[in-house]
């Protein structure tokens, strides 16, 4: 016989996955006094978020094709809004997270930055990126063989694990390991889902005003396991490279190229062991989609020879990393402009949402509680429900200590 339901627990809002969309929104709900509760299958900041160079952007690396665009408006003010949360006078508490930089670099040859110039020049990007003058230039642009272009942009850069810890520190009481193995959704008569828990024998049942979806590609399988067909979800893979190295200087910047995305990108990043890693991205890992991990790594040393032969990485260890980011589907595979969220038409109190950037994941939260307020689902101030029968989940390594941790 079916076993029958031991307890029946109550939440405002239960969010289902552990990377920075469902964190920041965990943190939201929590100080605006919703009681919420994250549950993550394995760990927090897996797969797209620690993937990510940290960039926390004001869309300028939008405006290649010298006018501003959809995308580089809708995340103008995001640089300012961290930079709220990380003082601590933001909507979400940040204080805990480290900062790499606080701007980043954009280069090329003269050739390529002249149809840019002006508009660079222009009002309509006053205060969001500068010329950098020579006496000026980080010391890795200080050699002799660089005569381009160097601008610096508002854009900051952030050590995601520290940013995870943050916002998982400050609500741990409210964030548990779920094994799909042991939990399954429960459809109720109004079209309504619960989530059922079964240990040892007992069901435990999670009522919740909303249920969101934030487990990036992973919510693919959670809309099919729910039976809604919209939205639906389309993935942009990449293959980062990642450069290991002994090199004194750290560096965060874009290469420009004849396209109207960054020719090459370039993030550091620490390691357990004191070292750096340089993380590529950009056009280089866009088309390194479709190429062996040898060949994408063949493709960069020829890149950074091109565009730095003055730096020496003959003693570099190399390794990639295939990287899908999930996004909403979008006509002709279009890149949203903004973060998703919508209601289920199929299961009313599931929403399901997409940050699309790491920096848009406070633009998430906004519009996820909007959509609670306009289902009138009010903060209950309530605690956190003892679930003592669930573990908690861990944080994410990183991509760079599990490739080159020996």
């Amino acid at each position: 016989m079916p076993n029958t339901v031991r307890q029946t627990i109550t939440c405002d809002v239960a969010i289902i996955g552990g990377g920075i969309a469902g964190l920041w929104l965990l943190n939201r709900l929590v100080n605006d006094g919703y009681n919420a509760l994250l549950f993550e299958q394995t760990a927090l900041g897996g797969e797209q978020t620690v993937a990510s160079q940290g960039m926390i952007h004001g869309g300028i690396k939008y405006t290649l094709s010298g006018t501003l665009s959809g995308a580089s408006e809708a995340i103008a003010d995001m640089p300012a809004h961290w930079q709220a949360c990380m003082s601590g006078t933001g909507n979400v508490d940040l204080r805990g997270a480290t900062t790499l930089s606080d701007h980043f670099y954009m280069w090329s040859s003269a050739s390529a930055l002249s149809r840019m110039a002006t508009f660079l020049a222009s009002k309509a990007t006053r205060g969001r990126v500068t010329k950098v003058s020579s006496k000026d230039r980080p010391a890795i642009f200080q050699h002799d063989d660089f005569n381009g272009s160097l601008y610096k942009l508002v854009d900051m850069v952030l050590d995601v694990p520290s940013v995870v810890k943050a916002l998982a520190d400050n609500c741990q009481e409210r964030i548990f390991h779920i094994d799909w193995d042991k939990a399954q959704w429960h459809h109720l008569t109004d079209k309504k889902v619960s989530l059922d828990f079964t240990y040892d024998g007992h069901v435990h049942r999670l009522e919740a005003g909303q249920f969101v979806l934030t487990a990036g590609q992973g919510n693919e399988t959670l809309l099919q396991e729910l039976g809604v067909k919209s939205p639906q979800m389309q993935r942009r893979p990449l293959q980062q490279v990642m450069v290991k190295h002994t090199y004194p200087h750290r560096f965060f910047g874009h290469c420009l190229g004849a396209e109207t995305t960054p020719r090459l990108t370039i993030s550091s990043h620490p390691c357990e062991d004191g070292t750096q890693v340089w993380y590529l991205g950009g056009t280089l890992a866009e088309k390194g989609v479709s190429l062996s991990p040898e060949n994408v790594i063949a493709s960069a040393k020829k890149e950074l020879e091109e565009l730095m032969p003055w730096v020496d990485l003959s003693e570099a260890r190399w390794a990639t990393l295939p990287v899908d980011r999930a996004e909403p589907k979008q006509r002709n595979f279009a890149r949203p402009d903004k973060a998703f969220a919508s209601i289920t038409d199929e299961c009313p109190n599931v929403i399901v949402a997409w940050p699309t950037k790491l920096t848009l994941s406070p633009n998430l939260a906004d519009e996820v509680i909007e959509l609670l307020q306009q289902q009138r689902l009010r903060p209950t101030h309530g605690t956190a429900p003892e679930l003592s029968f669930l573990e908690r989940p861990p944080l994410a390594p990183t991509p760079w200590d599990i490739a080159f941790g020996d």
